[in-house]
């Protein structure tokens, strides 16, 4: 992992508009909620790969992971403990008749968002989606395991190093 790169800069970005225990709460159930909902129309399109039911819910889940490893192994791999379980549930819930499918995937994602944009109002802070629509969806899943590891204490010296660039961010904010 690199602690001076991307990841840093990323983990930075994210923090600092997210510090509110109530958004935080938030967003690590909205986030998944979110993924259902788009993953559910994504699932309604597959083939079958040597005997394999695929999907693009799961070819989604799996690039986002490649992406991830780019960014932190541990994370990546953590961040697979959720996917796949709402990957298998997405494609459940698109093997329902279209509208049902389609029903739920309008609530999960709305609803989602709803909530996630009432997590910023109490935040007093512009959702990144507004500003970064792909990058903020794309990261946001990432986000979710980095905050679980952080609630969990783990890797405290990393979350340190990004709380210490916060404020040094906010400093220079001010000046």
């Amino acid at each position: 992992m690199a602690n001076d790169g991307k990841l840093m800069d990323m983990l930075t970005g994210y923090a600092a508009a997210h510090q509110h225990p109530f958004n935080i709460a938030v967003h690590l159930v909205c986030i998944p909620i979110i993924m259902l909902g788009v993953f559910i129309p994504l699932s309604r399109v597959g083939t079958d790969v040597g005997g394999v039911a695929v999907n693009l819910a799961h070819v989604v889940a799996i690039g986002l992971f490649l992406f991830y490893l780019t960014l932190d192994g541990l994370f990546s791999l953590a961040y697979l403990v959720y996917a796949i379980p709402v990957a298998v549930l997405a494609t459940r819930i698109g093997a329902l008749p279209a509208a049902d499918a389609w029903t739920i995937a309008a609530i999960t994602f709305f609803g989602g968002y709803a909530l996630q944009f009432a997590g910023h109002a109490v935040e007093k802070s512009p959702p990144v989606v507004l500003k970064h629509p792909v990058q903020a969806n794309i990261a946001a899943p990432f986000f979710t395991v980095v905050e679980i590891f952080s609630l969990c204490g783990l890797r405290a010296d990393l979350f340190r190093e990004v709380q210490s660039r916060i404020g040094e961010m906010r400093k220079q904010q001010t000046i």
